[in-house]
């Protein structure tokens, strides 16, 4: 399974818990047992789920800075999702290089989102990556 996969399935699991309020282990489980992943792909996986959510108040607590005009509790749910996402592969995994994962969310908010919140995100995510000077 791709990397890019294994993304868009971070996402539904993220999405899950924040809007259905379901419980981190239970949508976790339920991801992982609905799909076959390699062990590097589950791995990644709970990284990017666990992560984001152990991050989470960090996380949103700068995005909430860089929502000019915007509250993120009035974000859509699926971008407010893939925003996280990304802000936690920006700043916590090193081996992704910053572009990949800028763009990964993008495509994902097109797919779930439109175009037009494809370049919201896009914005908020490079204007934090320029400032906080991710190097990777």
């Amino acid at each position: 399974m791709k990397r890019k996969q294994v993304r868009e399935l971070a996402f539904k699991t993220l999405f899950m818990i924040d809007i259905g309020k379901n419980c981190p282990e239970k949508a976790l489980f339920y991801t992982l047992e609905s799909t076959v992943f390699s062990d590097d792909a589950r791995l990644f996986l709970e990284e990017l789920v666990l992560g984001t959510l152990e991050k989470l108040p960090e996380l949103d607590k700068l995005l909430s800075r860089y929502l000019i005009n915007w509250e993120l509790g009035r974000v859509s749910a699926s971008v407010r999702t893939i925003m996280r996402l990304g802000l936690f592969e920006l700043l916590f995994l090193e081996d992704i290089p910053a572009a990949v994962t800028i763009n990964e969310a993008i495509e994902l908010t097109k797919r779930y989102q439109d175009e037009e919140a494809a370049r919201f995100v896009n914005g908020v995510l490079d204007k934090i990556r320029l400032d906080v000077q991710v190097t990777k």
